[in-house]
């Protein structure tokens, strides 16, 4: 799991790829956990699934996790660019109804 960090106009754009499963799980938590920390002047963050080949329950519980962090910053999340079958699994689970999909 590879995990780029932006922040332009406000927006962090946190652009993950590879597999987000109980393996790469920690490492992106991490990761994105580091890059929260370090910009939470960020007006909102965005998490963009584009280049995520596979996605398993763990992958929601990370979302919801960086989500909870998010809220206690005041900064609103979205997901964006997910595949077909992330989409399917967000959908499934409910997280829109947490963090909207841009």
């Amino acid at each position: 799991m590879d995990v780029h960090g932006t922040l332009r106009g406000g927006i962090l754009r946190l652009s993950l790829s590879g597999e987000l499963d109980e393996c790469s799980a920690a490492v992106a938590r991490r990761q994105c956990d580091e890059l929260i920390d370090a910009n939470v002047q960020a007006e909102r963050i965005v998490i963009n699934l584009a280049g995520v080949r596979f996605m398993d329950s763990t992958g929601i519980g990370f979302l919801i996790g960086r989500y909870k962090k998010a809220a206690r910053l005041n900064i609103p999340v979205s997901i964006e660019n997910p595949d077909f079958a992330a989409d399917k699994i967000l959908n499934l689970s409910g997280i829109y109804t947490l963090i909207p999909k841009t």
